[in-house]
């Protein structure tokens, strides 16, 4: 399967011509303690890139919700990621209440988010973020990269603290927003 064939299939749903780089990757979990992780949640894993680092870090009593809507991602996803602690589904972000609730889990202690929220629809953007703003603990984190800073002004409606980073090590350099509640 070719990352950039289902890029070019589906424009409004993959935002990137390949997968995230490992720079990118340690921007984006490498400031999570998972010594105190219950539950992470992941929207729009693409290969699962950062998932497999996620799942190397994770400890055995924790969870893993994956959202992932492309069928192919998705597949590719339950072929190469056989691990209890992760629940991948083919399903919309927008249900992540719903999953959480399924799991037995209160809320998310991080959710990691690669969704190319620039080439949504408004209403599925808004859906998204009000799901992650109400399913994320009072002391969690939402994390999501950007190829642009059109997202800025949308993630600062939504949380009150938005730090921004870079990584230029990755096809394009991406922009890195840590927002927390």
């Amino acid at each position: 399967m070719s990352f950039i064939s289902e890029f070019f299939k589906n424009k409004s749903e993959v935002g990137a011509v390949a997968p995230s780089s490992k720079f990118l990757g340690k921007k984006m979990y490498g400031g999570i303690d998972f010594s105190e992780v219950n539950c992470i949640v992941e929207f729009g894993p693409g290969t699962g890139v950062f998932t497999k680092e996620i799942l190397k870090r994770l400890k055995p009593s924790a969870c893993m919700i994956i959202f992932e809507t492309n069928p192919s991602f998705y597949e590719k996803l339950k072929q190469d990621i056989d691990d209890p602690r992760a629940l991948i589904l083919n399903e919309s972000a927008e249900k992540i209440g719903e999953y959480l609730k399924n799991q037995n889990q209160e809320k998310a202690d991080f959710i990691i988010s690669s969704l190319p929220l620039t080439v949504f629809p408004k209403e599925l953007k808004e859906n998204i973020l009000k799901g992650a703003v109400d399913n994320l603990s009072k002391d969690g984190q939402y994390i999501q990269f950007q190829y642009s800073l059109n997202a800025h002004k949308l993630l600062k409606e939504n949380f009150s603290s938005v730090k921004l980073a870079f990584s230029l090590i990755n096809m394009p350099p991406a922009f890195v927003y840590k927002c927390s509640l």
